[in-house]
């Protein structure tokens, strides 16, 4: 090995000694909790020096020695270990080692996560977005994807999501496991039945490598045969390297208070720093100029704390920044009804403006369970689409709703726009890690860098007797989550025109879709088929719509109320309301986040009652909170509580059709909460 190499690794890998011993030293101003690579570096930057530009890497939270191998600077990394307005990964928002980077002279690095295992799907999903854009003739290089992670991450469900699909569609990514044998307090003994490299062997095509990940020099070449051959469609791969953990779990837990004297004694004589010392000598490095180097990086790692320390902090009001990334749809556009055009049901509507998107954008995919051409979705709703685009545009996946959503996530980052379905609402419940911890958080976490541009697509809502797991209601939980945007269309022409802003919109965005309402088979909805808009139509998210007006008399007398509702809701609503001599108005909400405040607050205050109408449970649910938020902004205007009508609280919908209607909103019961809310 060349001589320059080795003197590059021993300087960057005192560098992490220097840092450590630093933040160590001065723990009163390193006061966020962080972790450190000691008895890692070797094979990290072994990993780091192998990458080229045009690659990615997924770090961990003990990766620093990745970095340093990169090209940052002790003084990036410190700027966010101290939370420093000139963070370049977060802007002070997130922990040290978490970073992202879309610098063109680097790999490139999505939003990392603190969940243990959660990069593993949203990596794979940049090795799929890879070899997608390589299908498709938008990529004609050759990225390979690192992703890393400890050893404990392997026990994760996500590490089986993502194995799976990295050998189904032999994708360009290494797993770089970093075996220390501990998970925080627990070892390997406690907690696993098998090492990564045999766990893997469980699943074949995926190739394994085990190494000693003290090594500098062997680490080196195994990563650099390892890289090659995923380069040349020989993937993926495993490797894990079994390294001593020479530092704290984090600067919190601390090891000296779980691990012995002699135990931690035993570690060190596995410092990577040693071997690498030692073969330096084998090369003719002298004594001095390794004195010379200790001297230099003390001098450098001392200025770029002291740099670092007097950094300014963050602008206080900076904090509000990137929640979303703007939208360039901003107003409604195209011809809504034109008169060429007939009546469509909604999936068709929502398939219309799929087959429209895979048509104009070919980066844009289509994936999730079912939707394949053998069957074209439980509902129709992707039908025809896999015979138009192929397999590889429209394809079917697992029973994996967490890579479903999370990979997504890498997906974006290599240009591709994807598409998925969750197959029913009451199976979303594994894709929540990946939504929460991944998706809401990258825009946020990245400084603006990485937004993931994505639709999730989830059938919703009861009727018929779809059951308990077939029935339910879930925004109030999506609404909880921040970062996202959650849209609920209750017809064909919204459905199109919404899908449409979805897509370009850069920021993730759920479409609850009732199946109630696809196919207007519940009597009272056959005002869900409309005219199908042309294909230019887009309507924006957060504008909320009049569905029926109250008579000027009767707001002029004060016999009026206003229903604020979407989905099935608008139909319960409008159903109730010819009981009504033009007495009540309906604002169909559309978008339930962001939600058109000044619709619904103007609308209120005119005829000053209210009453919500929602198929989630009303209680704790998204319709309260809205209550809640309408009695603070319109207290003054209001002439009587505002009322929520929902579900039952129930844990679930009943199958028999008795017990369903018991539990459901239904016209009959607005209608007595509109005469009791008039009659106030």
């Amino acid at each position: 090995m060349l001589k320059e190499i080795l003197l590059k690794a021993f300087t960057d890998m005192y560098r992490s000694i220097c840092m450590a011993n630093t933040y160590e030293n001065n723990r009163k101003d390193c006061q966020y909790v962080h972790s450190t690579s000691l008895g890692h570096q070797a094979i990290q930057l072994a990993t780091a020096y192998n990458l080229t530009p045009i690659d990615y890497v997924s770090p961990y939270y003990r990766d620093e020695s990745i970095l340093l191998g990169l090209g940052f600077t002790p003084e990036h990394l410190m700027l966010q270990l101290l939370a420093k307005a000139g963070d370049y990964f977060s802007g002070g928002r997130s922990y040290y080692s978490h970073p992202s980077s879309n610098l063109k002279d680097k790999p490139t690095i999505i939003h990392q996560s603190s969940a243990t295992g959660m990069q593993l799907i949203p990596s794979t999903g940049i090795a799929k977005g890879i070899q997608y854009m390589q299908q498709v003739g938008k990529l004609d290089s050759t990225p390979v994807v690192i992703c890393s992670l400890g050893d404990a991450s392997i026990t994760e469900g996500e590490a089986s999501e993502a194995f799976q699909n990295a050998i189904l569609y032999q994708l360009p990514i290494i797993y770089l496991v970093q075996n220390n044998n501990w998970g925080i307090s627990v070892t390997a003994e406690e907690a696993r039945v098998a090492s990564a490299v045999e766990y893997a062997k469980g699943f074949p095509g995926l190739s394994t490598i085990e190494v000693d990940g003290t090594d500098f020099e062997l680490c080196y070449y195994t990563m650099q045969e390892a890289i090659n051959a995923v380069r040349n469609n020989e993937g993926p791969i495993l490797i894990q390297a079994n390294v001593p953990l020479l530092g704290h779990h984090t600067s919190g837990v601390r090891k000296e208070f779980y691990r012995t004297a002699d135990e931690l004694a035993e570690s060190d004589k596995h410092n990577p720093i040693y071997k690498l010392q030692w073969r330096l000598g084998e090369t003719g490095v002298s004594e001095k100029e390794i004195s010379d180097i200790k001297a230099a990086v003390e001098a450098e790692i001392s200025q770029s704390f002291s740099a670092a320390l007097n950094a300014p902090a963050p602008m206080a009001d900076s904090a509000l920044d990137h929640v979303f990334a703007p939208t360039p749809i901003t107003a409604e556009k195209g011809e809504r009804a034109p008169k060429h055009k007939e009546k469509v049901l909604m999936v068709d509507a929502a398939l219309f403006a799929i087959q429209e998107i895979l048509e104009q954008h070919p980066e844009a995919l289509l994936f999730g369970q079912d939707v394949g051409k053998r069957l074209g979705g439980v509902f129709r709703e992707a039908a025809t689409l896999g015979e138009k685009f192929g397999d590889h545009r429209v394809f079917n996946t697992a029973i994996q709703e967490a890579y479903i959503v999370g990979s997504t996530a890498g997906l974006c980052a290599t240009g591709a726009k994807p598409i998925v379905e969750v197959q029913f609402a009451d199976y979303i419940w594994p894709a929540l890690n990946q939504l929460v911890c991944e998706l809401s958080k990258s825009c946020y976490l990245t400084n603006g860098k990485f937004p993931i541009q994505m639709i999730l697509r989830v059938p919703t809502g009861a009727y018929g007797g779809g059951g308990p797991y077939h029935s339910g209601s879930v925004e109030s939980t999506l609404l909880s989550i921040k970062g996202i945007k959650v849209v609920y269309p209750s017809n064909a022409a919204d459905m199109k025109g919404l899908m449409k802003a979805a897509f370009y919109d850069p920021n993730p965005v759920v479409m609850l879709e009732h199946k109630g309402l696809y196919w207007s088979k519940v009597p009272g909805t056959e005002e869900a088929k409309t005219i199908e808009p042309d294909s230019d139509y887009i309507l924006p998210l957060g504008k909320a719509n009049i569905v029926e007006k109250a008579s000027t008399e009767q707001l002029n007398k004060g016999n009026s109320c206003c229903i604020i509702t979407y989905g099935m809701g608008v139909y319960w609503a409008k159903a109730a309301a010819k009981n009504f001599d033009q007495q009540v108005e309906i604002i169909d909400l559309r978008t339930l986040y962001p939600l058109d405040d000044a619709l619904v607050f103007d609308t209120v205050k005119r005829h000053n009652k209210c009453l919500i109408v929602t198929e989630d449970v009303a209680l704790n649910s998204f319709a309260q909170a809205l209550a809640g938020r309408i009695s603070s902004e319109c207290f003054q205007w209001l002439d009587a509580p505002v009322e929520v009508i929902g579900t039952a609280t129930v844990p679930a919908i009943p199958i028999h059709l008795n017990l369903e209607a018991e539990v459901l909103p239904n016209a009959n019961k607005v209608s007595a909460k509109i005469k009791a809310l008039l009659n106030y």
